[in-house]
């Protein structure tokens, strides 16, 4: 019994560690989602603490934000889309995700209200966004007429 209690421990630190989402902690890889911070989206979207009242993004490829929450079942069911999506779309765009929780000011800077939120931020005019849970297919539409202008 002891033997089986211990087999299936070990199983199941097996199978968390195995389906934790990995982070990249800011390194921008092609194909991957980049966890980002306050100072990275100052840096590299947007700097809402110098007053402007116009926006003007600061990346240098259009850019997905997703919003979410680590006990946000919707935003759980979006994450391995936008993983898949990112490998998808390798260096034409970038996935960024931002943890609401630990980001708390960049969230209510951005008007974050619910969860998830989807931003789509192309390289000239303004962000578009998606609240809630959407399919592959959406995500990818607004990707192609948001982003890269292909309707």
């Amino acid at each position: 019994m002891k033997r089986i209690l211990a087999y299936l421990i070990g199983l199941f630190a097996l199978v968390s560690t195995s389906c934790a989402q990995t982070e990249n902690n800011g390194k921008e890889e092609k194909g991957t989602v980049v966890q980002m911070n306050k100072q990275m989206f100052l840096d590299q979207v947007f700097d809402y603490t110098t007053g402007a009242t116009e926006w003007k993004y600061q990346g240098e490829k259009p850019a997905v934000i997703d919003f979410y929450a680590t006990w946000c079942g919707p935003c759980r069911m979006v994450a391995p889309i936008l993983k898949d999506l990112a490998k998808e779309y390798g260096d034409s765009i970038v996935i960024y995700k931002v943890d609401t929780d630990k980001e708390k000011e960049l969230s209510g800077a951005m008007g974050i209200r619910s969860l998830p939120t989807i931003v789509f931020i192309p390289k000239s005019g303004q962000p578009q966004l998606i609240v809630g849970a959407a399919d592959k297919a959406t995500f990818r539409r607004a990707i192609d007429e948001v982003l890269l202008n292909k309707k």
